[in-house]
């Protein structure tokens, strides 16, 4: 009989770790940024059927980069956890500090697990506040840890350079377009140091707007409204209460579901 090859509990910890930092590396990074009325989401995804964003609840925000059947099935469980307490308590009942303690749970067995492998994705939970004081951006790796971020955050697979940037030029109060602007400009950053262009039909962007009347904050940002706020001249002049409700005639559809889609343009984001 032979011998069980032997590796040790920490070789074999940090060769997962490895593997799902590869897998997420693959994907495209996105962005989540706190301005003067909200949270932003900004992201390079060229489908428009598959999202990296959405609603979870009235306040909550989901974003994922790694594999996109991975997070969708985190995403519909996020959903499930919070419609429930929600209906079972109160809708106040549900934070987006609760829900990131289920999402580290979840994703800390699964990476603890000889079982299975473990999952190629990073995510950001973000609730908005009535006031900016009381915004929260919750980061949670693949191993299941929690990180409490302010001001912005970026996960994906030129983050840490990503992140560096956004530090050095990111400030409270800043408006809507002002924070996509800067968003922008991180994204087009290139790891050896140059940059490129990224057109606005490549660019999924939503928000969680705590000035909007209704319970619900969550809303997408595409078509003229979009790329009104990407012009030079008119982003640094648009004020961030103009983006009304009334301008949703070219944005998608969010009010009549707990949450849309999340995820990429392929079935694994190396695919793109």
């Amino acid at each position: 009989m032979s011998t069980p090859f032997y590796v040790s509990p920490q070789q074999a910890m940090a060769d997962r770790a490895e593997y799902a930092r590869k897998g997420i590396a693959r994907g495209r990074s996105l962005v989540v940024l706190q301005y003067a009325d909200g949270i932003v989401f900004v992201g390079e995804n060229p489908s428009r059927a598959l999202h990296k964003f959405s609603e979870i609840y009235d306040r909550i925000g989901f974003a994922a980069a790694g594999k996109y059947n991975e997070y969708e099935n985190l995403r519909i469980g996020g959903v499930r956890y919070a419609d429930l307490r929600g209906y079972t308590y109160d809708r106040d009942d549900v934070t987006a500090r609760g829900l990131a303690n289920v999402y580290a749970q979840t994703l800390g067995t699964i990476f603890s697990s000889a079982a299975e492998k473990p999952y190629e994705v990073e995510l950001v939970v973000a609730e908005v506040g009535s006031e900016p004081e009381g915004d929260q951006i919750y980061r949670l790796p693949h191993d299941g840890s929690i990180v409490d971020e302010h001001g912005s955050v970026a996960v994906g697979g030129n983050s840490e350079q990503i992140s560096g940037f956004l530090d050095q030029r990111h400030r409270d109060g800043m408006t809507l377009a002002e924070a996509l602007k800067l968003a922008v400009q991180a994204l087009s950053r290139e790891p050896g140091g140059g940059e490129r262009e990224i057109p606005a039909e490549r660019l999924e962007v939503a928000v969680l707007d705590r000035t909007r009347p209704q319970q619900r904050k969550f809303k997408r940002i595409v078509g003229r409204q979009l790329a009104r706020l990407l012009e030079t001249e008119a982003a640094a002049s648009t004020p961030t209460d103009a983006l009304s409700d009334a301008e949703d005639g070219d944005s998608t559809a969010t009010d009549t579901g707990s949450a849309s889609g999340s995820g990429s343009g392929s079935t694994e984001e190396t695919g793109k």
